[in-house]
This record gives C-alpha cells, sequence and structure tokens, in this order.
C-alpha cells in the first residue's frame, strides 16, 4: 500500500514538472488547434502565419530584453520609448543619406546607451526600484523622440535598412508573399544567444542568483551593482534592436510607436514562466509568451472580435498569469 501511495507521488511529481517545463508549449499548440478547427481557411494560411511572426518580432526581442530585467526582480518601463527613439533616429539618419551599415547600428547603440544610463542611474543614486528610474527614462526617451522628429513620422528608409523588418526567404513551400520572415531569423539568433548567455557563462549566473536573493549574492562576491548595468544594457540592447525592425516592416519611424508596448513585454515574459519575484524563467517560456498573445489577438481579429473586447481578454490574461505565478510562490514557499 505505502508503495502504491508512494508510486502515485512520484508520478504527481513527474507530471507536475513536466507541466511546468512545457505546459506553456502546449498552451500555444492547443490555441492554434482551436484556431485551426474554427477558422481554418484563414488561420492556416501561410500568409497568416508569417503576419502573426512579422508582426509579433519587435514584442518577441523587447520580452527578451525584459525577460533578463525581470529575472533580477526588476521593470524596464522604458523599452517602448528606446524602440520609438531608435527607430526615429535611424530613419532621420536613413533619410540624410548616412550609410546603411551605420544606420542599423544606430537603434541598438541607442539603446545601449539609454540602457547604461538606467543600470547606473538605478545603482548609483540607490533608487528604492527601477521602476523610478525607468519611468523616468521612459519620459526622457519619448520626448526626445518628438524632439527630433518634430512630432511627424519620418518615412523613406534604404532596401538595405528595411531588409530585417520586410524580407523573406522563400524556399518554395508557401506561395508568395509567404516565407521565413527575416525578423524570425534575427529573433531566433537573439534568442539563442540569450540562451546561452544566462545559463552558460558566470554572469548569467549572477543574474539569476541576484533575482534570488540579492543580499546573499552581494554577500557570495558577485558584484551586483555592474551585473544590474549590464542587464538594463541588455534590455536597452533589445529595445532598440526592434526598433529597427519595426522601422524595416513599417518603412518609416514613428514618435508614437511602442506607446504602451513595454505592458505587453511584461505581459508575455509573465505567461511564459517567469516570476515577478526573479530568480527562475526561461527563453522558450518568453518565446511562448509572445506567441500566446500574437496568436491571441490574431484569433480574435480573424473572428472579427472587436479592438475593445480584445484589450480587456488580454487584461484578464495578464491577471490570470501573475496569478499563477503568486500560486506558485506560495507552493514554494511550503515546500
Amino acid at each position: 500500500m505505502t508503495e502504491a501511495v508512494g508510486t502515485t507521488r512520484k508520478g504527481g511529481a513527474g507530471l507536475g514538472k513536466f507541466l511546468e517545463a512545457y505546459g506553456i508549449i502546449l498552451v500555444v499548440v492547443v490555441m492554434m488547434l482551436v484556431l485551426a478547427a474554427i477558422k481554418p481557411e484563414v488561420f492556416l494560411t501561410a500568409q497568416n502565419l508569417t503576419n502573426i511572426i512579422k508582426q509579433n518580432a519587435s514584442l518577441a526581442l523587447l520580452a527578451l530584453g525584459m525577460y533578463v530585467v525581470i529575472v533580477t526582480a526588476g521593470i524596464d518601463l522604458s523599452v517602448g520609448s528606446i524602440m520609438a527613439l531608435g527607430m526615429v533616429a535611424l530613419a532621420i539618419a536613413s533619410k540624410a543619406g548616412v550609410p546603411w551599415q551605420l544606420v542599423i547600428l544606430i537603434g541598438p547603440a541607442i539603446g545601449l546607451v539609454v540602457g547604461w544610463v538606467n543600470g547606473v542611474g538605478l545603482t548609483v543614486l540607490k533608487l528604492p526600484h527601477p521602476f523610478i528610474m525607468t519611468l523616468g527614462t521612459l519620459n526622457v526617451a519619448r520626448g526626445l523622440t518628438y524632439l527630433i522628429s518634430n512630432g511627424a513620422p519620418v518615412s523613406g528608409l534604404q532596401p538595405e535598412v528595411r531588409f530585417l523588418g520586410q524580407a523573406y526567404w522563400d524556399l518554395g513551400i508557401f506561395p508568395p508573399p509567404a516565407g521565413i520572415p527575416a525578423s524570425l531569423v534575427v529573433v531566433a539568433v537573439c534568442a539563442v544567444a540569450l540562451w546561452f548567455f544566462l545559463e552558460r557563462t558566470d554572469m548569467g549566473r549572477h543574474i539569476f542568483a541576484i533575482g534570488g536573493n540579492p543580499h546573499a549574492a552581494r554577500v557570495s562576491g558577485i558584484n551586483v551593482d555592474r551585473t544590474l548595468v549590464v542587464v538594463y544594457m541588455i534590455s536597452g540592447f533589445f529595445a532598440g534592436l526592434s526598433g529597427l525592425l519595426l522601422a524595416g516592416r513599417t518603412d518609416s519611424g514613428f514618435p508614437n510607436a511602442g506607446i504602451g508596448i513595454e505592458l505587453d513585454a511584461i505581459a508575455a515574459v509573465i505567461i511564459g514562466g517567469a516570476s515577478f519575484f526573479g530568480g527562475r524563467g526561461t527563453v522558450i517560456g518568453v518565446l511562448a509568451g509572445v506567441l500566446i498573445m500574437g496568436i491571441l489577438r490574431n484569433g480574435l481579429n480573424i473572428n472579427n472580435v472587436s479592438a475593445f473586447w480584445q484589450q480587456i481578454l488580454i487584461g484578464l490574461v495578464i491577471i490570470i498569469a501573475v496569478y499563477i505565478d503568486v500560486l506558485r510562490r506560495r507552493a514554494a514557499v511550503r515546500r
């Protein structure tokens, strides 16, 4: 009898670990199957699936950067403004005839600088929470965006600058205009690089240690301030790179771009299984969280659901995801 109970508990624990590791992927698969059953003639088209990838590539990069911040139990509210500032600046440079090799570096470079400001401001000023510092740079970056653009969109990017946001490779599998988007390749490369950095380097392990217990990390010899500066520079870099993709996709720099998108990035990270309390999460989970939001929006659009209802439903999904995170934390404390 005892053995049977032990076997049951072991099996339950094994199922729990499986669901914790792969449950988010199962959610993506189930959502796709449901939409494929409801609107196969629309959802399953190669063009629609390609559009989902292109439309959410910028969000995926923002979410990857936000994930690194959230692992440290922090937050970065400035990513949407960094994205807009980067795309407007590179659009102005492209229109002015700056060589495209330099233009494509402008967005990521701006992201690194603003990220450095966030990190240094947080650590040197000893602010109580990154919310304050990144809220300030959100407004500064957005103000600079309006200032350099005079509040008007800047269009006319060089073809090479548009490439990563618009191009796709036709492998002969799907009919035009579908294929493998260049933006998907960018996101995949960034995701693999970030996974390697977090899982296979000392700095990556330090980031998780800070999220788990910053005081213990400091006592163990980790340079917490330097690590946090790197974390916010990573977030800024990904935000600047997302601006490059969005500028390429829209062939312009919009000063109003990215307003509120930082909330979508946070939502994708939390839906993907990362914890607001820091110290946990996976890169694959973040990408799955982005897909869930992208597929949900796409499914609601193709079923002609009002944009207002879409906002309500996505808000409910975020609340549920955060509540699950709270339950997970309580269960971990009990263990």
